[in-house]
């Protein structure tokens, strides 16, 4: 009879796990979910580049680092929900960002910094080359210099000779729907420079870059003021969100 009641309490006593089987258990309970979701991103990265993934995603990537120890896949899509594609994300304002859940003031300073990088490095691939022959880089570089600026500014490109980029200069900032410009202000600093040559490059924050009959007339007043000095306008590009617009492309000048 003893020895049946022994081995009855024997069983019915609860299983208790080994002291370190319990404690990977409780490690492993206190990783964060998405540690694994982070790995499988940056190999996807690794495997295939940015074009590997999409926009939501790439911005993740960067936040890994900016908000350490979050989950950052829904503040990627909330960004992106927002602003519509990682560009505009970088190219939003600071203070706009900060509106976007999970994004603070040191998250959007660093985001302006990677911002500011992206567009250092597109102004490389221009500086001292031949500006015609490199358009789409020239594109590239004012889309991200200008097309996400909630204000209008007039930015000239000043080039020698040989169609080499001098300066970039922003020559003047606006208003949501007008920047004054001034022609002797320009054609005096593109002989300060000695340019050849410009080529005057304005944003729409509208974000539709469709050229306006005050921007056909003012271009036509620099091009008449620039000729006689011998001093050429190649182009006046207008960048949007939606796109860029050439008037030279248009046959408006």
């Amino acid at each position: 009879m003893g020895k049946v009641d022994d081995e009855r309490a024997f069983f019915s006593e609860a299983w208790t796990e080994p002291p370190q089987t319990s404690q990977k258990k409780a490690v492993a309970a206190e990783k964060p979910h998405y540690h694994g979701h982070r790995d499988r991103l940056r190999e996807r990265f690794v495997a295939g580049g940015a074009d590997a993934l999409p926009d939501y995603e790439l911005l993740e990537l960067l936040l890994f680092r900016l908000i350490p120890r979050v989950d950052t896949k829904p503040i990627a899509k909330a960004l992106i929900g927002r602003f519509g594609s990682l560009a505009e994300v970088l190219g939003a304002p600071a203070s706009l960002l900060e509106e976007v859940n999970g994004i603070g003031p040191a998250a959007a300073t660093d985001l302006k910094v990677i911002a500011a990088t992206a567009q250092r490095m597109a102004r490389g691939e221009v500086r001292g080359r031949e500006v015609l022959s490199n358009w789409t880089q020239l594109l590239d570089y004012c889309r991200s210099a200008m097309a996400f600026e909630t204000r209008e500014q007039f930015r000239i490109l000043f080039l020698d000779k040989k169609n080499g980029l001098i300066a970039d200069e922003v020559q003047q900032t606006g208003t949501v729907d007008h920047t004054p410009v001034y022609p002797r202000e320009v054609v005096k600093r593109a002989l300060e420079l000695s340019a050849s040559a410009i080529i005057l490059v304005h944003n729409h924050p509208s974000g539709d870059p469709t050229p306006s009959r005050a921007d056909i007339e003012m271009t036509k007043q620099i091009i008449d003021t620039a000729k006689p000095l011998g001093i050429a306008v190649h182009d006046h590009i207008i960048i949007g969100r939606k796109g860029n617009a050439s008037m030279k492309g248009l046959l408006l000048i």
